[in-house]
């Protein structure tokens, strides 16, 4: 019997053992080139679809350049100091208007939830006014502020809000009632339940409309960088813009590539909390 046991409590280590090299974490340089792979591999898919439409002569190559014009153009951008003021003012820019969303995003999505009147008035208004064309805002926007900063953060911030209200109403509406019953039966009310229970259990749905709300809200930016000129404010829109006066393809595809590659950053960032959050929450193996 001593025998059976000492091999027993042997495999029972064994497992115990296995186990912590399957649940150990992969190292932090796996974990980045797991995430990074898949992206290079599709630039290096879109460079060669883009190569070979150069060889197809589809578009006169003074229309469409090759990679072999424009990712040079691409360098000579990066160390001119006038383009990393204009990206910083579209940074700005984004920053703050996106921030000014999410703070009334969030404020309208709570009142909602609070009023079952303010829900039946607003809640498809919210949606009416999520699907609108941000380009459709700027006549209004123009008229109400005239051609400066106010009027692009205007159009910004009416493009982002709304994802973001409903990302917080359909993750509140999406909790199960047996988790707000059990919150209730631990003591949670008022405040404490959405601090503890509520908040928490949306969250996942809530960071979805984050995600959804960046996306418009550059979308916005981009169109009211290119309607908007404010005179001594360069930015990554305006440099499109110059480059399409001048009929200089490289340049006006390199700013393409600039305003891409940060739609896609900005994406990884909240693609690596919603996997984060999932993780925790129970939701992801």
């Amino acid at each position: 019997m001593a025998v059976d046991a000492e091999h027993l409590n042997a495999e029972l280590a064994g497992l115990d053992d296995l186990g912590r090299i399957v649940t150990a974490p992969r190292p932090f340089v796996a974990r980045v080139w797991s995430a990074l792979w898949p992206k290079l591999a599709a630039a290096a898919i879109v460079l060669t679809v883009w190569q070979l439409l150069v060889w197809s002569h589809w578009k006169s190559p003074y229309v469409l350049p090759g990679p072999d014009k424009v990712l040079p153009e691409l360098g000579r951008q990066l160390s001119n100091a006038a383009f990393w003021h204009g990206m910083q003012r579209t940074l700005q820019r984004a920053v703050v208007g996106y921030s000014l969303a999410l703070l009334i995003g969030t404020i309208i999505g709570v009142l909602v939830l609070q009023s079952s009147f303010l829900r039946r008035a607003f809640g498809s208004l919210i949606t009416g006014v999520q699907t609108m064309p941000s380009i459709a805002w700027f006549p209004l926007a123009i008229l109400f502020f005239k051609l400066n900063e106010s009027a692009i953060l205007f159009v910004v911030v009416l493009g982002a809000a709304p994802s973001i209200a409903n990302g917080l109403i359909g993750g509140v509406d999406h909790i199960p009632p047996l988790l707000l019953r059990s919150g209730r039966m631990l003591g949670a009310r008022g405040p404490s339940l959405y601090r503890h229970v509520i908040l928490p259990a949306a969250l996942p749905s809530f960071i979805g409309g984050l995600k959804q709300g960046w996306s418009f809200a550059w979308r916005s930016l981009m169109a009211g960088e290119l309607l908007v000129i404010v005179a001594g404010h360069p930015s990554l829109g305006v440099f499109l813009q110059n480059a399409r006066d001048v009929n200089d393809a490289p340049w006006l595809l390199s700013m393409m590539i600039v305003i891409l590659v940060i739609g896609i950053f900005v994406d990884s960032l909240f693609a690596a909390a919603d996997t984060t959050i999932r993780r925790r929450w129970g939701l992801l193996r």
